[in-house]
């Protein structure tokens, strides 16, 4: 439970020892009341609850003097435990509001310093695999979901989790759309992505949207939509198995790259007017026996790909080096761009 999750082991304890208490107090009551007055179990457990509610005797009187004496220690000990019982119950509650006010608080407060984020509109199948990799290679994530399993299973991960309807513009503008460098919308159906990737757009027109397309008819609609990229997981997929099955060596390639395995990476790297290789030729710039790297593709800022550029293509700014490598040598050209 939510409400239980927010409270220190002590004050769990503390609840979960509460109701015993009360009802060992109506236990030794109702023995002790039946034990020494002539009552029936039904009367004497009612005795015991009006005594230690304090609403006192006025039907059934005790008649016997052992009766008495043993209502005035259970008044005693019968009220104090029921008092401390109660306390602990409101305290319980208190400090589960106190602190889900202040833990919301604080995200928001988060949430609103966060820039140049990534946002991910829904934790199912495909989107869990997003905030993994994103999680893994270190960026800030928010996340929308409105499931509350999923949400259970987010608040594990060192992350901002979002409840809400990921298509409401008010929980966009939450998660700082306006701010954010990138949006998975990943939602299970096409209509809902559609919404997701129209209301991003309108809110950031800067902002890189790629979204998830169920249906392969799909793509078109979402790209006249806003999205920067259509990744369809059914055709990706599809195509992944076709390789496995005709080009085994191909895929077993592709595959560890993909999974980052045996130290190979696939990584971009934007290249600003004051980087070091801005206006070299490639031959000029050793990218490749210094960082033991190789360049297979240039992304011009107007859009146009080089592929397997030449010693001879110069680096201009804004453009794209595609590379592929080993992670250290990645790590290493990375500090030098900047």
């Amino acid at each position: 439970m939510p409400f239980f999750k927010t409270l220190s082991t002590r004050t769990r304890r503390q609840l979960l020892f509460a109701p015993f208490a009360i009802g060992t107090m109506l236990v030794i009551g109702s023995i002790g009341f039946r034990s020494l007055g002539n009552h029936g179990w039904l009367d004497a457990i009612y005795l015991a609850a009006q005594t230690v509610t304090t609403v006192g005797y006025g039907d059934i009187t005790l008649a016997t003097r052992a009766e008495r004496l043993f209502a005035t220690v259970y008044m005693i000990l019968g009220v104090g435990t029921v008092l401390y019982s109660l306390t602990v119950i409101a305290q319980a509650i208190v400090q589960s509001e106190l602190i889900g006010a202040l833990t919301s608080r604080r995200k928001r407060a988060n949430i609103e310093k966060m820039q140049d984020h990534y946002i991910v509109c829904g934790a199912g199948r495909v989107g869990r695999r997003v905030i993994r990799y994103l999680v893994q290679q270190g960026l800030k994530v928010i996340v929308i979901e409105s499931d509350p399993v999923r949400l259970e299973e987010l608040r594990e991960l060192a992350i901002e989790v979002l409840e809400g309807d990921a298509t409401i513009e008010a929980n966009l503008l939450q998660a700082g759309v306006a701010k954010a460098k990138g949006l998975a919308a990943c939602l299970p159906d096409d209509a809902s992505n559609v919404y997701v990737v129209l209301t991003a757009r309108g809110l950031n027109p800067s902002v890189h949207i790629v979204s998830r397309a169920v249906e392969e008819q799909a793509e078109p609609t979402l790209l006249r939509a806003g999205a920067s990229r259509v990744v369809a997981p059914t055709i990706i997929g599809g195509q992944s198995m076709a390789r496995a099955l005709i080009k085994p060596a191909i895929a077993d390639f592709m595959d560890t790259i993909v999974a980052e395995t045996h130290d190979l990476v696939f990584e971009e790297f934007a290249v600003a007017s004051t980087s070091v290789f801005c206006g070299k030729r490639l031959s000029e710039t050793h990218i490749g026996s210094s960082y033991d790297l190789i360049i297979v593709g240039i992304r011009r800022a107007g859009g146009h790909l080089v592929f397997h550029p030449s010693g001879e293509t110069r680096i201009e700014d804004g453009d794209l080096l595609l590379v592929i490598g080993t992670a250290e040598g990645v790590k290493q050209l990375k500090e030098a761009n900047n």
